[in-house]
């Protein structure tokens, strides 16, 4: 600890929520990058994922839209949402993840592009670990950067959809904006 009191090791971490095609959606970074996107952010899954977010770097998370990182990641979500984007151009910070699961995250946001899908089973494949769909699925549920590193693009390779930590609604409509899946009809 140093004379304020914070941890010397804590990281700054800053926050917002932005609205979205597919609900309230919070958005924190550190110097690093984009570090968390979190579904549905309503007050109390706010508050809940801030406390998490303020645990793991050790310091009290910073309402800030107007931090220059957040304020490129609302400009860029909103062309996304808007079609005018389908490639996300902002530094991450992985730190959230570690092991099988970032390199699943990372072959995944580098290789599967807008407007494609790819199974779990290939993913494994694609990292090395042909066995471990069911791990896939699991990195895919932990994954702290979604829509930006797009587990959404995962799906069965029987041809559901599998599921999805922002709920089945949320996939179907990511996967109908990237032209994978009809719009649904209401």
């Amino acid at each position: 600890m140093n004379a304020t009191g914070q941890n010397e090791d804590a990281r700054r971490v800053v926050w917002t929520v932005v609205s979205s095609d597919i609900g309230p959606l919070l958005l924190a970074a550190t110097d690093d990058g984009l570090v968390y996107v979190g579904f549905h952010a309503t007050d109390a899954v706010r508050d809940k994922a801030l406390v998490r977010l303020g645990s793991r770097f050790g310091t009290e998370p910073v309402e800030a839209p107007d931090a220059p990182l957040l304020a490129e990641a609302i400009r860029q979500l909103g062309e996304y949402f808007a079609g005018r984007r389908r490639d996300f151009d902002l530094p991450l910070d992985w730190s959230l993840s570690s092991g099988f699961n970032r390199e699943v995250l990372r072959t995944l946001a580098a290789g599967v592009s807008y407007g494609a899908v790819v199974g779990y089973g290939d993913l494994a494949r694609r990292v090395g670990q042909p066995g471990a769909a069911q791990a896939v699925g699991m990195a895919m549920g932990a994954n702290p950067l979604p829509v930006v590193v797009p587990c959404h693009r995962v799906v069965e390779s029987d041809g559901g959809i599998g599921g999805f930590g922002g709920g089945l609604e949320t996939k179907r409509k990511l996967l109908a904006l990237e032209g994978v899946l009809p719009e649904p009809l209401f």
